[in-house]
C-alpha cells in the first residue's frame, strides 16, 4: 500500500498565468496562518518559510499562528470558522486532513467538504530507529529479531492515531511482527525514551530523528519514502528491505475555510506554487527534513480523498481507537 509518493504535482505558476479576475485579488487585513500544533516542527517551520515568501507577493503581512490541541483539530476547527474571505488559511497534515476523521467522533466538521483545498505544501518521510539495546544492526536483522520474540519488543509513537503510530501499523503489518504500541504526548518524549532504551523502535518523521541518529544516540534501519533520501543516503527504503506496503510519506497542505473567493485561492496558489519551485526555498525545506511539493487545488483534493479512505482502512484493521 503506497500512501503518498513525493512527487511535485503541477509546475510552477506564475502571476501572469493567472486570469485578470484572479491577478486583482490581494488581502483586505493580513492574513493569518494557523499551524494546528506547536512551533518547532517540520509543520511549523515550513509554514513560516512560506509565510515570509506570501507577506512579499501579496502585499500584506502573513502571521503564523500556532493552536495545538485534539491531535490537531483545535487549530483546523479554527479555521474552518473563519471568515471565508482569504485572510485565513490553515497549514494542513496528512493526520489533520486525512486520519482524523476516522480515529474522533463528533469532531464538528469534515475536513473535505468544510476546508478549500489551495496547493500541497511539503512531504516528508518517517524513518525506523531503534534503540542503543537494539542487537539488530540492519532492517531484516530487526525485522528477524522482532520474529524471534514475538510480543516483547514495544514502540513509541507521538500519541495513538499520530502519524508515527499509522505508519508503525503499516510496519507491523507489512512485517508481519508482534509489537507494542506505547503512545506519548508527543514525538520528542517518545524519541526519547527509544534513546533511553525504554522502548525498542519508532518509526519517527524525519525532521524529528535526524538530530539524534546524526549524533549516534539511535540507529536508522530504513525509510519509507519511494526513494532514498538527501540527509540519509545510505538508508535504505521499506521497498528496498522487501516491504512496499509500508511505504508511506507524511505531507503538509495549505487549505482555506470553505467559501473563500475563487480569486482569493487562484492568486495563493500561484504565489505558493512560485515559491515552492525556488531552488533557495527548496533548499530551507530540504534542511528542515522536507521536499517541497506543489499542486493545484484539484489534486490536493483528490489527494484527501483518497488518502482518507487508504488511511481509513488502516485504523479498521489495526482497530486503533483514540479516547
Amino acid at each position: 500500500m503506497t500512501i503518498a509518493r513525493r512527487t511535485l504535482l503541477g509546475s510552477a505558476a506564475g502571476l501572469a498565468a493567472l486570469p485578470a479576475w484572479a491577478q486583482d485579488w490581494t488581502p483586505p487585513r493580513p492574513i493569518r496562518f494557523v499551524v494546528p500544533f506547536a512551533a518547532g516542527g517540520a509543520t511549523d517551520v515550513v509554514a513560516r518559510v512560506l509565510a515570509d515568501r506570501m507577506s512579499e507577493k501579496l502585499g500584506q503581512p502573513v502571521v503564523v499562528e500556532n493552536r495545538a490541541g485534539s491531535g490537531g483539530n483545535i487549530g483546523v476547527e479554527n479555521v474552518v470558522r473563519a471568515p471565508a474571505d482569504g485572510t485565513v488559511i490553515l497549514m494542513g497534515t496528512t493526520g489533520t486532513l486525512t486520519i482524523n476523521q476516522h480515529l474522533y467522533n463528533n469532531m464538528g466538521f469534515d475536513p473535505v467538504r468544510d476546508l478549500a483545498p489551495i496547493s500541497m505544501a511539503f512531504a516528508t518521510d518517517h524513518v525506523l530507529i531503534v534503540g542503543p539495546n537494539v542487537p539488530a544492526r540492519t532492517a531484516q536483522e530487526f525485522i528477524a529479531w522482532l520474529r524471534e520474540n514475538p510480543g516483547k519488543a514495544s514502540f513509541g509513537s507521538a500519541g495513538s492515531g499520530s502519524s508515527t503510530h499509522m505508519v508503525a501499523e503499516l510496519f507491523r503489518s507489512a512485517a508481519k511482527v508482534e509489537v507494542t504500541h506505547v503512545p506519548y504526548r508527543g514525538s520528542a518524549p517518545a524519541l526519547n525514551d527509544t534513546v533511553a532504551g525504554n522502548v525498542q523502535f519508532m518509526l519517527d518523521q524525519l525532521p524529528s530523528a535526524i538530530g539524534q541518529i546524526q549524533g549516534g544516540r539511535v540507529r536508522a534501519l530504513a525509510t519509507t519514502g519511494p526513494r532514498r533520501t538527501a540527509q540519509l543516503p545510505e538508508v535504505p527504503t521499506m521497498k528496498e528491505i522487501g516491504l512496499p506496503d509500508a511505504e508511506a510519506t507524511s505531507w503538509g497542505a495549505v487549505m482555506a475555510p470553505q467559501g473563500t473567493p475563487a480569486a482569493a485561492v487562484a492568486r495563493m496558489n500561484a504565489v505558493l506554487r512560485e515559491a515552492l519551485a525556488d531552488p533557495a526555498i527548496q533548499a530551507r525545506l530540504v534542511a528542515a527534513g522536507a521536499d517541497a511539493v506543489s499542486s493545484t487545488p484539484a489534486e490536493l483534493s483528490q489527494k484527501m480523498v483518497q488518502e482518507a479512505a487508504t488511511w481509513g482502512r488502516v485504523v479498521r484493521d489495526a482497530r486503533i481507537t483514540v479516547n
